[in-house]
């Protein structure tokens, strides 16, 4: 309790900091306003028996989640799972995942002080929890240790910038780690990190993205958007981040042929409109993806402004740049792409999937450029080189599927987790 003190110190005296950025962040999302007692631990849903709660901040997360929570389900099948986020897109993607299981359910988890923790916990009374890739509660993890409610980071990775930051609170992140019963984790290099921050009991699962199959409607999808584009060559910025669409569209316009079509798809709704200004303000002819229309000839960018059908976006390009790697962000993941046999161009920062960019480098399902300029460059080569194209592809089709097998892996140590709490 005194290694935490200082850290629930200041957690108390950022609360009305943080209650203005929520509000802050309503002004783009309004829907951060919504269900906002749960982030205090109050929750007016009533709670099955048999609760298997899995944590998963955002987008991303929950995305990585799905292929576990469906082992979840039918490994208890008695029991329901609890998952949740702390953004309204994360809490959207889930009810769009798992819009046809009722025994999924979802909430936001409280702000990490222990009054809040304990009602949490008093509220679900979960079996065991899984805690997705980085997420680490201080307080949280404590009161689930003294209420001896076991939880596992899965899916864990830990990047050396991240590593060094947590090195700088020892004790706390030694203290922290320690109270998880079971930590898998992608690759051996973040179990290394673990380990030397005072992780007990780690082990390496591997990615769940890889077991995440592209969705038949969404395949469907992208082949209906496809249709909508006619025969013209497809570049897609994916999940790009603030500032890289400027990048991408300014290399766009000096290299592309008038032919040439980018799908630009923001990785962060609320900039929709922000993003459609930028191509508009370079001149290039836009239209959005939900007006669902046929794509106008004299149309140089389309926007995907949509939520939760990157497998469609990817199935519907020649060949994506996929964002978060052209500034410092540290990249978004390239396995979905490498999944729909989509040949994929990255930059230069992929410290946050270092491990997978490297492999899918090594593999040749993936293409290295140095900036933005460098990887339109790159991405209109290969569009141009139809069996280059398809040779990217099929060597990322058997990059993802040689990488699966996570959530079984997984599955496993939640299964000897539990079992041990039962002892």
């Amino acid at each position: 309790m005194l290694t935490r003190l200082p850290y629930t110190l200041l957690w108390i005296l950022a609360l009305p900091l943080v209650l203005l950025r929520l509000a802050w962040r309503a002004r783009r999302q309004p829907a951060y306003l919504r269900h906002v007692d749960e982030r205090f631990g109050r929750y007016r849903t009533r709670a099955p028996v048999g609760v298997i709660w899995v944590h998963a901040v955002s987008v991303g997360e929950t995305r990585a989640a799905e292929p576990l929570v469906r082992a979840l389900l039918a490994e208890w099948p008695q029991h329901s799972v609890l998952l949740t986020h702390m953004t309204p897109t994360g809490r959207d993607t889930s009810k769009s995942l798992f819009r046809d299981e009722p025994r999924v359910l979802r909430a936001y988890l409280p702000y990490d002080l222990g009054c809040f923790a304990h009602a949490f916990l008093r509220h679900f009374r979960p079996l065991f929890g899984v805690v997705m890739e980085t997420e680490l509660w201080p307080n949280l993890l404590a009161a689930c240790k003294r209420r001896r409610i076991p939880v596992m980071l899965a899916n864990a990775r830990l990047s050396e910038r991240s590593a060094r930051r947590y090195a700088r609170l020892p004790a706390l992140t030694a203290l922290t780690l320690k109270a998880l019963a079971a930590i898998g984790a992608q690759t051996a290099a973040d179990a290394t990190r673990l380990t030397q921050l005072g992780a007990r009991r780690v082990t390496v699962t591997g990615n769940l993205k890889f077991d995440i199959a592209p969705p038949e409607a969404m395949l469907v999808l992208g082949r209906s958007l496809r249709e909508r584009i006619s025969n013209r060559p497809v570049l897609l910025a994916a999940s790009t981040r603030e500032g890289e669409e400027a990048l991408l569209l300014d290399a766009f316009v000096r290299q592309a042929t008038p032919e040439a079509l980018l799908l630009l798809v923001p990785r962060h709704p609320q900039r929709f409109d922000e993003v459609a200004a930028l191509a508009s303000a370079r001149g290039l002819a836009l239209q959005r993806r939900s007006t669902e229309e046929a794509v106008r000839a004299q149309t140089r960018v389309l926007l995907g402004d949509s939520m939760g059908e990157m497998f469609a976006y990817y199935a519907a390009a020649d060949v994506a740049l996929i964002g978060g790697s052209w500034l410092p962000f540290g990249g978004q993941n390239l396995i979905e792409a490498c999944a729909v046999g989509t040949a994929a161009v990255i930059g230069p920062h992929t410290f946050n999937f270092q491990a997978v960019a490297e492999d899918a480098e090594r593999a040749g399902a993936a293409i290295r450029a140095q900036d933005a300029e460098a990887g339109m460059r790159a991405a209109l080569a290969v569009v141009a080189d139809p069996a280059r194209r398809d040779e990217i592809a099929a060597a990322g089709r058997a990059f993802a599927t040689t990488h699966q097998g996570a959530t079984a892996r997984s599955v496993a140590l939640l299964r000897a987790m539990s079992v041990r709490r039962e002892a």
